[in-house]
């Protein structure tokens, strides 16, 4: 299940301006991988004079043999598509709160399926097609193909018409991951992922979401919101690697909305009925009860797994880690003219704008004489859940765990967003904390919100904790009023206080 493209870059007869160029290969620089990392490390590559290939390919999803354009996971079946169906569940819990703040709005009123999956497919073709010019522009010869490494500075196309041997002074790898499927009876045949959700063809109906990351989360999210009735299995523990005091409010919130979980369970198999529906049978790992229910879809959301398979990396000597490729502090891999970026890369946030980042940095030190480095530290994310989450920096548990819990101050509270008030939407699961030093300046070692456009949020204050960011400089700045944001100059009580961290008034 690979995507990635072949894209040659050449810029006239132009020699490279990088000392590394060699005359005696086909490209300064191949980069294997279409997507965010790919394009943004080719492209800063061709700016600073390199000649660059690309490559990109798309494996059809086993179960509706999904497939889409260029520009990897992000822009075809990740954030952006995302974010519009979000942004379609959002939209439809305004028009019912509407009412309550005196607009006129016709019961009958309910989603499209089919529109809403068309209005999002136009969209990601239009960027699609928008990345095809830019590669046009940039004087890039696009060809899709799959690629293969015959030694460390060799690889081998797959396009359409057949072969074609190519090689490279360097070599950066972004192919990325894809979804995993569980290894049971059924799931490939009858189970679909995020890969296909967005286009798919039929509504959703009933879903089981197996698995409690982001991705289960934010599309369980986003179908209730739709009208559908989305179930999420959960294994272990709800959005590993996030902090869980904040894990567990958004799981909450969730269930207050009406979104069942099956916690501590894993399905067994799925088959399909007479009828069409899905009979999905599972077991609790706790009791080892056996239980069984029918869905109209199951969505796997599992986890990801890297690209490696169809690269024949041990051609090429790269070592590999779990279907990840480890890397130094400058992206290079333990082969001297290999390196590797985005999601594909071991224990790095797989997060498109670090991606990107990535990719542009590496590209300026390998052609453009420059020296900075990736800083994967403190980076802001957003859980895009029906009342989202996001955060920056050190989680509770893990500044704990590195400084020791009497080092460690946490100031949080509640708080009542104002458009709330009028439709009456509950606020119990609104909530921030601020994560910091005990003694001393009290520096932030991080920040996280539960409420209404997290992101937006967030962002600003990551500046804030990325340039040092203290206790006494937050509660001394002044928040704009009525605004969510605010709430985090206004934090006052520690959970070591053991005070109610719940407010009395919004303007005091």
């Amino acid at each position: 299940m690979l995507k990635y493209m072949i894209c040659a870059i050449v810029v006239g007869a132009k020699k490279s301006t990088s000392s590394k160029y060699n005359g005696s290969y086909d490209y300064d620089l191949i980069v294997i991988g279409g997507g965010s990392a790919g394009l943004a490390c080719a492209k800063e590559a061709v700016l600073n004079g390199a000649r660059v290939a690309c490559l990109d390919y798309v494996k059809p999803t086993p179960t509706l043999g999904t497939k889409w354009g260029v520009g990897g996971t992000c822009v075809n079946v990740g954030c952006i598509p995302k974010k519009l169906m979000h942004q379609a569940s959002l939209l439809g819990e305004a028009v019912h709160e509407a009412a309550a703040y005196g607009w006129n709005v016709d019961d009958k009123i309910k989603p499209d399926w089919n529109k809403l999956v068309q209005s999002v497919q136009n969209h990601i073709k239009s960027v699609n097609w928008v990345t095809r010019v830019d590669l046009r522009d940039k004087k890039v010869e696009y060809i899709n193909g799959l690629g293969s490494f015959v030694d460390s500075h060799t690889l081998l196309a797959k396009i359409k018409s057949g072969e074609r041997t190519i090689t490279a002074q360097t070599f950066v790898i972004a192919v990325g991951g894809r979804p995993r499927y569980p290894d049971i009876p059924g799931a490939v045949e009858y189970g679909i992922t995020s890969d296909d959700l967005f286009s798919l063809e039929r509504e959703p109906g009933k879903t089981l979401v197996v698995g409690a990351g982001y991705i289960g989360l934010e599309c369980a999210g986003f179908l209730k919101g739709l009208g559908y009735e989305p179930t999420v299995m959960v294994r272990s523990i709800v959005l590993r690697g996030f902090d869980q005091q904040m894990a567990e409010l958004v799981a909450a919130s969730m269930e207050e909305r009406g979104i069942p979980f099956l916690r501590k369970s894993v399905p067994l198999s799925v088959e399909k009925q007479d009828d069409g529906k899905l009979l999905v049978k599972y077991k609790n790992v706790e009791t080892g009860e056996e239980a069984e229910d029918v869905f109209d879809t199951v969505l796997w959301a599992i986890g990801r797994k890297g690209l490696v398979d169809d690269l024949n990396l041990p051609n090429a000597g790269v070592t590999v880690q779990k279907d990840k490729i480890p890397v130094d502090s400058q992206e290079a891999t333990n082969v001297a003219n290999i390196y590797a970026v985005g999601d594909i890369i071991y224990g790095k946030p797989e997060l498109t704008p670090v991606a990107v980042l990535a990719g542009r940095l590496l590209a300026r030190r390998l052609y453009g004489g420059a020296t900075q480095r990736m800083d994967y530290k403190d980076v802001a994310t957003t859980v895009f859940t029906p009342l989202e989450y996001a955060c920056v920096g050190l989680s509770e548990e893990d500044a704990v765990k590195e400084y020791g819990a009497d080092e460690i101050e946490v100031f949080h509270g509640y708080y009542k967003p104002t458009e709330f008030f009028i439709p009456q939407k509950s606020v119990r699961y609104c909530y921030l904390k601020a994560v910091a030093e005990r003694h001393g300046d009290q520096r932030v070692y991080g920040l996280h919100y539960i409420g209404p456009v997290a992101g937006e949020v967030i962002q600003g204050f990551a500046a804030a904790l990325k340039s040092g960011l203290t206790i006494n400089t937050l509660i001394n700045t002044v928040g704009i009023h009525p605004t969510t944001a605010e709430e985090f100059t206004r934090l006052a009580i520690t959970k070591r206080s053991g005070l109610d961290p719940t407010p009395a008034s919004c303007c005091s």
